[in-house]
C-alpha cells in the first residue's frame, strides 16, 4: 500500500552531508535549509571535469570525451538534453535576479552563481558558430539501456547540433533566455562575463528568430523524450522578455507583444507562455497583461484540482515541479504588484506540502525534515562507491548508497496525496531532474527575501 512509510531509520552514509559553512549570520529558516539542498543536487548532477570545491565527493569527473564536455546530466540518466538545461537555468536565474536577497541571507549566493555558471559555461561552449547549436549529446536510448555510474560510461555519446538548415527555435530561443537572464545575474560581480553571456543571447535569438524551425523535427531523438508540444512561439516570447530586461531595448519588448501569446495551465520546460505574460505585466505596466498574469494565478490556484491536502495538482509527471513552477511565478508576480488578488498563501502552500506539511509528515526534498524518499530513481546516486554497479543495484529494494542532497522527486501522480510510492523503478514518482528543482529552488529564495518562515 502506498500509505506505508518508509522507515526513517534507515538512513545510509550519513557523515556524507557536506559540513555547511556558513556563520551565525546566515538565515536557517526552513525554506533557507530547503534552498542550501537544492543547490548541492545540482552538482551532483554535473556533468565533466569537477571543480576543486566540489562538495558532492562522491561524484568524480565523467564524460571527459563530450564533444562539448560539462553540463549537466538531465535526470537519473546521463543524456544532456539542451533544450531542458536551458529551461530549468532560465528559471533557476530568475529567482537568483529577482530574489538575489534570498540567496544573500542564506549565504547561498556564491553557490548560486557556480549553479547558473556550470550552465552558462556548457551553452558558450555549445554555441560553436553564429547559427550552430549542440542541443544534445548522448543516445536516449543506448543511455537507458545501461544503468551504472557515468564515471564509468564506455557507450557511444553522439552530439546533435540545430543549424540553418536544421533549425530549432526552441532551443535556441530558450538558450538565449537562459544567458540573458545569467547575463543579469553576473552583471555586478562579473561584468566580463556577463557581457559574453549577453553577446551569445542575442546570436541564439537571433538565429531562433530568422531560422524557425521545431528543434525536435531537427534533433529526433530529443523528440522522443522532450518534443516541444506548445511550439516555438512562447520561447520566442520569453527569450524576448529575458533580453529586453538584459538590454532595455525596445524592439526586443515589441517582438514579445506581437506574438500574441495566450494563457497556459502549466509553466514547464516546454510551455513558458504565461511566464513570459508574467514579465510583459511586470515590464510594461499595462493592465491588459496584469489581467492575463492574474488570469494565470487564479486558473492555477482557485480552479485546478487539489489534492485534500492541497496540492495543486496539474498534471502525474513532476506533479511538484509543477505546482513548485507556478507557486513561483505567482509569487514574483505577486511581489510586483502586478495582481488584483493576493496568493501569496496558496504559493507557500505547494512549498511547505513539499517540505512535509502534508497528511503523510514526508518530505519530497531529499535530505529535508525526518522522512522522505531514500530510493529516487537516480542512477550514481544507487551505485555503491566501489565495486560494480548495474541492472542489480536498480532492483535492490535497499536505499541509494548515496543520499541524494537537495533533490526534489517527482511526487504524487494524481490529486490523491497517497498515489506516492518510495521506489527506484517508479520514474513518474521517484524520478528527479535539474528541471523539478529549479522553479522549487526560486521559490523558496522567494520566501527568505520575503521573510517567510
Amino acid at each position: 500500500e502506498p500509505t506505508e512509510k518508509p522507515e526513517p531509520t534507515e538512513k545510509p552514509e550519513p557523515t556524507e552531508k557536506p559540513e555547511p559553512t556558513e556563520s551565525p549570520d546566515c538565515d536557517n529558516s526552513k525554506y533557507s535549509q530547503a534552498l542550501k539542498l537544492s543547490l548541492l543536487f545540482y552538482e551532483a548532477q554535473r556533468s565533466g571535469k569537477l571543480p576543486k570545491d566540489q562538495r558532492v565527493t562522491w561524484r568524480k569527473d565523467s564524460a571527459l570525451d563530450d564533444l562539448i564536455p560539462g553540463g549537466y546530466y538531465d535526470a537519473g540518466d546521463y543524456v544532456k538534453f539542451g533544450f531542458p538545461m536551458a529551461a530549468m537555468t532560465t528559471m533557476a536565474s530568475w529567482g537568483a535576479v529577482d530574489f538575489k536577497e534570498g540567496f544573500v541571507k542564506a549565504c547561498e549566493w556564491e553557490n548560486a552563481k557556480k549553479m547558473i555558471k556550470w550552465a552558462t559555461d556548457y551553452f558558450i561552449a555549445a554555441h560553436t558558430a553564429e547559427n550552430e547549436f549542440v542541443g544534445q549529446i548522448g543516445d536516449g536510448d543506448i543511455d537507458h539501456a545501461w544503468w551504472g555510474r557515468p564515471e564509468d560510461m564506455t557507450m557511444e555519446r553522439p552530439a546533435a547540433k540545430i543549424t540553418t538548415s536544421k533549425p530549432g527555435s526552441e532551443l535556441a530561443a530558450e538558450t538565449a533566455a537562459a544567458l540573458a537572464a545569467a547575463s543579469l545575474v553576473f552583471k555586478d560581480d562579473d561584468p566580463n562575463y556577463s557581457a559574453k553571456c549577453l553577446k551569445h543571447a542575442k546570436e541564439l535569438y537571433q538565429f531562433a528568430d530568422e531560422h524557425r524551425g521545431t528543434y525536435s523535427d531537427s534533433i529526433p531523438d530529443a523528440g522522443q523524450f522532450y518534443k516541444s508540444w506548445s511550439g516555438f512561439n512562447d520561447e520566442l516570447g520569453w527569450g524576448a522578455m529575458w533580453l529586453y530586461r538584459a538590454t532595455d531595448d525596445q524592439s526586443y519588448l515589441n517582438k514579445a507583444k506581437q506574438l500574441g501569446l495566450n494563457v497556459a495551465g502549466e509553466i514547464s520546460w516546454d510551455n513558458k507562455a504565461s511566464a513570459a505574460l508574467i514579465l510583459l505585466a511586470v515590464e510594461t505596466g499595462d493592465i491588459a497583461y496584469a489581467s492575463k498574469a492574474e488570469q494565470f494565478c487564479n486558473k492555477i490556484f482557485n480552479e485546478t484540482p487539489k489534492t485534500n491536502d492541497g496540492l495543486v495538482f496539474i498534471q502525474q509527471w513532476g506533479s511538484l515541479r509543477h505546482a513548485s513552477n507556478v507557486a513561483y511565478a505567482c509569487l514574483y508576480a505577486e511581489s510586483k504588484g502586478v495582481l488584483s488578488n493576493s496568493y501569496k498563501a496558496s504559493a507557500k502552500r505547494q512549498i511547505d506540502y513539499i517540505l512535509g506539511d502534508n497528511s503523510r509528515d514526508f518530505s519530497y526534498l531529499i535530505g529535508y525534515g525526518d522522512s522522505y524518499p531514500l530510493r529516487p530513481h537516480h542512477s550514481s546516486s544507487s551505485c555503491p562507491s566501489t565495486g560494480t554497479c548495474g541492472w542489480d543495484d536498480f532492483n535492490s529494494g535497499d536505499p541509494n548508497p548515496h543520499v541524494l542532497y537537495g533533490a526534489l522527486v517527482g511526487g504524487p501522480k494524481s490529486a490523491n496525496d497517497y498515489d506516492y510510492e518510495d521506489k527506484r523503478n517508479d520514474y513518474i514518482c521517484n524520478e528527479v531532474t535539474t528541471d523539478y528543482n529549479a522553479g522549487f529552488q526560486s521559490a523558496v529564495a522567494a520566501l527568505v527575501a520575503m521573510g517567510e518562515e
